[in-house]
């Protein structure tokens, strides 16, 4: 369905918009997926000792995540500005639906 009098973007299909859903999906798991490579390689140690996590692992963690969210924001922001200068349609939020 498109706007008023045909002007305008057309509206996705439900197809697209599943599609659109299932890529966002596939992003978004292969970011988990390298942040708790990245982190865990990081901060918890390969010989476990205990059933939980220390307090000094626990931090470890915490801050390993909060600085990979931070640069994925950042370089998603970037990307997002070199794409409306190029006159790209991709402008708006933070990425991922993290953030701005």
């Amino acid at each position: 369905m498109s706007s008023f009098l045909g002007f305008g973007r057309p509206q996705p299909t439900s197809e697209e918009k599943i599609s659109n859903v299932q890529a966002e999906m596939k992003l978004l798991t292969q970011m988990h997926d390298r942040l708790t490579k990245a982190c865990a390689k990081k901060c918890v140690p390969n010989d476990y000792r205990e059933s939980e996590l220390n307090k000094g692992e626990s931090v470890c963690l915490d801050r390993c995540t909060a600085k990979f969210f931070d640069v994925h924001l950042k370089v998603s922001d970037l990307l997002q500005q070199e794409m409306q200068n190029k006159g790209g349609a991709g402008a708006g939020g933070g990425g991922f639906g993290f953030g701005h």
